[in-house]
């Protein structure tokens, strides 16, 4: 889809105060858009209506600004993970990719250095967030822009909750369980993706891997998956899958916000869309919908798995500067305010000058989201952030190993042997 200065006209977040804004913005960038360029970018599939129509309101004012065409294409999370590849593959194909977790550290050496963009956004903007950098530098350099966090919470049916007895949503392990069997017995069961899902599944799993005080790397990024916490951990993913609804072996990105919307399951792990989408659509469902953070285990401290968002420029581009000029547009305060209030909680700030954002308290039910990046480590904890652990990642290693043991495919010790198998592969290239 081609975005132009026509697409403003009628746009709740446009018309004339956007379009001041913008110029204004367009006299002091920093970034001047080299003469007849045009972008392509490719982007995650949306799952909030309001956050995508907000997104191509931006780009339509972006090229209004600048003149600068932007090409727009999406596609779902995995599908996108493997474009972005075959585009690092042969050098060709979109300018921009906005993509999922640590992509960008699969392949930084056909990636743009963006130090210049980051660092012209931290100094404006309260600084980037821990997270925010871990995900976005390797070897010293920015290989990527962490937009924003998608956050993940527990997402759940207040009558349901009460119904199986619980007032509040338990904040520990042992709760949690007692609340699926729970849940269970009244027929309406819990729902965790244990299948090829590229953000609720692994999300979860590494939250309950964490918890135990298991993790896949040590400080010397040397795997550490053979431990009593993993067994531990997987140990308790058997007593809790019993409690699942049938089919979350399968579950997709989207199967868990699917079956919440039918009424199939009463809890899930899940970003704000499927609360986002009960409020667009007024359904009275939203009412009795209501998220919380991740139980905690003997770790004792939160321990999160959040899903980044990277926005990488690719080396083969011919037009650096617009397509750094519409990263900075993109987060400039004159406009990323309004798009994180577009999103309605789906898209978490990775700069903290956009924490006490009015839009966190608006609605009580968003503020678990608010502190996403706060809460977040890196799927690499404790090692380092860069090929093997990205790879490990894009691999499901640690989600299938969980799926494994918890549906008794095989016995916890043998899911660990495997796992540990297959991450020696990615740690001796």
């Amino acid at each position: 889809m081609l975005l132009g200065a026509g697409a403003l006209a009628g746009a709740g977040l446009g018309g004339a105060s956007l379009g001041n804004r913008t110029s204004a913005w367009a006299e002091s960038s920093p970034f001047v858009p080299e003469k007849g360029a045009r972008l392509k970018l490719l982007r995650w599939q949306r799952f909030v209506k309001s956050e995508d129509d907000a997104f191509r309101r931006l780009v339509a004012a972006f090229t209004v600004a600048t003149g600068v065409p932007v090409d727009i294409g999406s596609a779902p999370n995995l599908e996108t993970s493997l474009k972005a590849q075959m585009i690092a593959d042969i050098g060709a194909g979109a300018d921009l990719v906005w993509s999922n977790q640590a992509d960008a550290h699969l392949y930084p050496d056909k990636l743009v250095d963006l130090s210049d963009v980051a660092g012209h956004l931290e100094g404006k903007l309260g600084g980037w967030y821990e997270i925010a950098h871990e995900y976005g530098t390797h070897n010293g350099r920015w290989i990527c822009l962490p937009v924003a966090l998608t956050g993940n919470a527990m997402t759940y049916r207040i009558s349901w909750l009460r119904a199986a007895g619980f007032d509040s949503f338990p904040t520990n392990l042992q709760d949690f369980l007692l609340l699926a069997q729970a849940l269970k017995r009244i027929g309406h069961p819990m729902g965790l993706s244990l299948g090829p899902s590229i953000t609720d599944g692994n999300c979860w799993t590494h939250w309950l891997l964490w918890q135990f005080g298991a993790a896949v790397f040590d400080e010397a990024n040397r795997p550490t998956i053979r431990s009593p916490e993993t067994l531990a951990a997987l140990e308790y993913a058997r007593e809790l899958y019993p409690n699942f609804i049938d089919g979350t072996l399968t579950w997709i990105d989207t199967s868990n916000n699917n079956a919440f919307l039918s009424g199939a399951i009463a809890c899930t792990n899940n970003p704000i869309s499927t609360y986002a989408e009960l409020v667009a659509m007024r359904h009275p469902m939203a009412d009795d919908t209501d998220h919380a953070v991740f139980p905690l285990g003997p770790l004792g401290k939160p321990a999160e798995l959040n899903v980044m968002r990277p926005l990488m420029l690719f080396r083969h581009t011919r037009f650096p500067n617009a397509a750094k000029a519409f990263m900075t547009f993109l987060m400039e305060r004159a406009h990323y305010g309004d798009y994180l209030e577009s999103a309605v909680g789906y898209l978490s700030q990775t700069l903290k000058g956009y924490e006490a954002l009015p839009m966190w308290t608006e609605d009580p039910k968003r503020l678990v989201f608010r502190d996403a990046a706060a809460r977040s480590r890196s799927f690499a904890y404790k090692g380092k952030l860069g090929y093997p652990a990205a790879a490990i990642l894009s691999d499901q290693i640690v989600l299938q190993m969980f799926a494994e043991a918890a549906s008794r495919q095989t016995t916890p010790e043998q899911a660990i042997i495997r796992a540990d198998q297959r991450i020696a592969q990615y740690l001796a290239t």
